[in-house]
């Protein structure tokens, strides 16, 4: 059973309460997504760690329920 979009925001407002969070349904079919996620827990990670730690909030479930996710993530701009 596919993943929704309430779901999936569920898990990543949990792992990043601070954050920015936007999800696009790519297909239309609860399984293709995009997030576009914002959150101080990546300052100075590496691009790949961000993921990781995006994967590790889903809780195994990339993959089985959630097929595809394409990530952006980023850590918020420093002002000044």
């Amino acid at each position: 059973m596919p993943m929704s979009v309430e779901t999936l925001r569920q898990h990543l407002v949990e792992a990043f309460p601070d954050a920015e969070i936007a999800i696009e349904d790519l297909a239309g079919d609860g399984d293709h997504y995009r997030a576009r996620i914002v959150s101080s827990a990546f300052s100075g990670a590496p691009r790949v760690r961000q993921h990781q730690m995006v994967y590790a909030a889903l809780k195994g479930q990339m993959g089985g329920e959630l097929h595809a996710l394409a990530l952006e993530t980023s850590a918020p701009a420093k002002e000044g």
